[in-house]
């Protein structure tokens, strides 16, 4: 009776209130007598036709349209995006572009019922409130990238160039608006206003786009990456400011009616620098060691960034100044920045800045330059453009004797407009300073000279390809040298790798050499940590080196295509063994890896699974996940890829030789003897290397040096104590690939596998 308990009491529990609630409602229609009840309206004839008419005022619903509206840019701006990527273009190019997709420039132009379904006009305003939560948020991250302290330190080396990047595109933008105030200005703007927003369009760079840039391309640790990130950063800060002015003027109508305007903003920064700042920092030396930020400092960060987006709303210089300048104040402790820029950009730059680009894009009518003479002025307006900034920016490093190569350099870093120009272009239109034709053209001139920036780059490299790049210069060695590079993903990765490495060389003095390289994705990080997250990372690496007394060469990359890069790097360093570790994989501690004994990227579980369910051919099945693939494909030495499973060190390795073309495992099982001492043991799982007199002498030469430190074992059947007593087991990757057909226990049974491919 006792296990019948619990069903009784349910089913009683649910009977009874049932049963009760029936009551309520019969009688509660007693209730209506001489009420005036209005019956419900059927709008149909059946009901299905009810309830499509009921989807249908769902569908259309403006909670409902927005949030398809959501997930369509979502999805077109990280397609877009993903496609600028593997084009080597910043992916916030695709995102801009994305936006100009679903406008009325080309969705809207060729489906014009399905675009007015998901944007109807009515539904733009929704758009716009929640793009520009996005914009304050982006605004606050940009304004936190700013390091000030560096900018303080190297301001002296950088303010000409970044003033002279600013004055220069100025002045050609006011001359460029006197040509075409009387075609492109609307009715009732004032020469002062449209000649101010077009030259401020002329002077953007965009921070943010340009940092990744330098990141991606290594160029953060040289001198000409610190003088154009203090320059883009000085130049930023000069630019919004002078924006902020502007906006005052317009709204004003003249310059005198905005003094009052100015002179609160001036108050404002006085009060944000002098009374908030201080204010914040004491709250940051409050959290300092704790490695969190609790819910009501989160609170009072937010609350700041609210009211300081509100202030310079209310004074006339748009929220958006009031979002930079509080990031801008943020605390300047590096790691508590990091810990809040972490709360903030998913939801910014994922969910709510593409809705900006599409909004954008919404607005931008490229249908309207239909004529071959406003292609021209478009062009023009271009022209104006990189002239200013390119030009000058590249003319004046020249002055200050800086080589044509980093001038030139400098020159298309600051070209770079991005989303900044954007957010400008959108403000301009927004007080009516800008018309559609004129805000269309000045859209796509933000597009061509952001995508320009990475070609450039390119053309600037080939044309002084004399002079040898940084990676080229790590790499200029002895050539006797055995040379291992190790690619690691955590810290802790790359110290196990390192103590691998270590096995292969220890005895070899100075006729090694071991670089530990981490390449990181470049939207992972952030201009202002970039320095302390690769001291992070390299941290274990470091200290194991220092413990096992090996001298390490550390590399640092920020990239855009890890894989790519790694190749890259690989087959121009003249490396003779590539190691690599990949990280752990979603299926840990699910039943599928247990089975495995150990889960890594390496294996591919679903595969496996659909191999045991007869969804798959088994023969086709790779035990390798396209990462690792790509890396055996693309480069031209051997690869080993650690399964690491609690590795300390290699003194007891296993072999098995499945075939002739394993025999390559016994050149790393030699060095593995010399330089670690290590027994080794071999299987002859095929009987072939008995009949085969060459292999049989390379086994007695090891011997004939390091006399009981390899053994040949002929057993056909393997016992599990036996594999667990092992620290290591070197095979081939096509023996590899052989033990995932057949599902070997030795998968399991292993506590670490170094899997070598031979190219």
């Amino acid at each position: 009776m006792g296990k019948y308990r619990n069903i009784i009491f349910y089913a009683a529990t649910i009977a009874f209130f049932s049963c009760l609630m029936y009551w309520f409602f019969v009688e509660g229609e007693t209730l209506e007598i001489g009420e005036n009840i209005t019956p419900a309206k059927a709008t149909g004839s059946t009901m299905w036709e009810n309830f499509t008419d009921s989807f249908l005022t769902n569908l259309h619903h403006p909670l409902a349209l927005l949030l398809a509206q959501i997930v369509t840019i979502i999805l077109v701006a990280k397609l877009f995006g993903w496609i600028c990527v593997k084009l080597k273009q910043p992916s916030v190019i695709g995102e801009m572009i994305a936006g100009i997709v679903l406008g009325p420039s080309l969705f809207g132009l060729y489906f014009p019922e399905l675009s007015a379904f998901i944007f109807p006009k009515e539904s733009l305003g929704n758009l716009q409130f929640l793009s520009q939560i996005g914009l304050i948020l982006f605004m606050y991250i940009v304004g936190m990238e700013l390091d000030l302290s560096v900018l303080r330190k190297k301001a002296h080396d950088a303010v000409v160039i970044s003033h002279a990047s600013i004055i220069i595109p100025f002045a050609l933008g006011v001359g460029l608006s006197y040509f075409i105030y009387k075609e492109f200005a609307p009715d009732g703007i004032q020469f002062s206003s449209f000649a101010l927003f077009i030259a401020i369009a002329m002077s953007i760079t965009a921070f943010p786009v340009l940092a990744r840039i330098v990141q991606e391309r290594n160029l953060h640790k040289t001198k000409i990456g610190t003088v154009v990130i203090t320059c883009a950063a000085a130049d930023d800060i000069t630019a919004w400011c002078i924006l902020a002015a502007v906006i005052a003027i317009v709204k004003a109508g003249s310059f005198s009616g905005s003094v009052f305007v100015i002179l609160m903003a001036i108050l404002y920064v006085f009060i944000m620098i002098k009374a908030v700042r201080p204010f914040l920092n004491r709250i940051a030396e409050s959290q300092k060691g704790k490695g969190f930020i609790s819910k009501a400092l989160v609170a009072v960060f937010f609350l700041i960034l609210i009211i300081s987006s509100y202030a310079t709303e209310v004074i006339g210089i748009h929220a958006l100044f009031g979002a930079f300048m509080a990031g801008a104040i943020m605390p300047e402790n590096v790691k508590f920045r990091n810990l809040f820029v972490e709360k903030v950009e998913d939801v910014a730059l994922v969910l709510l800045l593409p809705l900006f680009f599409v909004f954008t894009g919404l607005r931008t009518q490229i249908g309207l330059l239909n004529d071959p003479h406003l292609w021209k002025i478009g062009g023009f307006i271009i022209l104006t453009a990189v002239t200013g900034k390119f030009v000058g920016s590249a003319l004046t490093a020249k002055f200050l004797k800086i080589s044509w190569k980093d001038s030139l350099t400098i020159g298309a870093l600051m070209n770079t407009r991005g989303l900044t120009e954007l957010i400008v272009l959108n403000i301009g239109y927004d007080l009516g300073v800008l018309g559609p034709e004129l805000f269309a053209m000045l859209v796509i001139m933000a597009l061509f000279t952001t995508f320009m920036t990475g070609p450039c780059l390119d053309l600037i490299n080939y044309l002084f390809k004399g002079k040898k790049s940084m990676l080229e210069d790590e790499h200029e060695e002895n050539d006797a040298k055995y040379r291992v590079l190790l690619s690691f993903e955590t810290a802790k990765s790359g110290s196990k790798l390192l103590r691998l490495a270590d096995n292969f060389t220890h005895k070899m003095n100075g006729n090694k050499s071991v670089t530990a390289m981490n390449i990181a994705p470049v939207d992972e990080l952030h201009a202002f940590d970039i320095d302390d997250f690769e001291k992070e990372q390299f941290k274990n690496v470091i200290e194991t080196s220092h413990e096992l007394k090996l001298e390490v060469t550390t590399l640092f990359k920020a990239s855009t295509d890890v894989e790519n890069d790694l190749a890259n790097i690989t087959n121009k360093g003249n490396y003779d063994l590539l190691l690599i570790m990949l990280g752990k994989s979603m299926y840990e501690g699910s039943l599928l890896g247990r089975l495995l004994g150990f889960t890594t990227k390496i294996i591919n579980p679903e595969k496996l699974l659909n191999t045991v369910k007869g969804k798959g051919n088994i023969f086709n099945t790779s035990p390798f996940d396209d990462f690792t693939l790509q890396i055996l494909d693309k480069t031209n030495i051997p690869v080993g890829v650690l399964v690491e499973k609690g590795f300390e060190s290699a003194d007891k390795v296993f072999v098995p030789i499945f075939n002739l073309s394993d025999f390559y495992l016994l050149e790393y099982a030699k060095r593995l003897i010399n330089n670690n001492n290590s027994q080794i043991i071999i299987l002859d799982v095929a009987g072939q290397i008995r009949n085969n007199i060459e292999v049989k002498e390379l086994i007695r030469s090891i011997e004939h040096v390091a006399p009981n430190h390899i053994t040949l074992y002929n057993e056909k059947k393997i016992e599990k104590e036996f594999l667990n007593s092992q620290d290591l087991m070197l095979i081939s990757s096509k023996s590899w690939r052989g033990l995932i057909d057949t599902k070997s226990l030795w998968l399991s049974d292993v506590p670490s596998t170094l899997i070598i491919s031979n190219p």
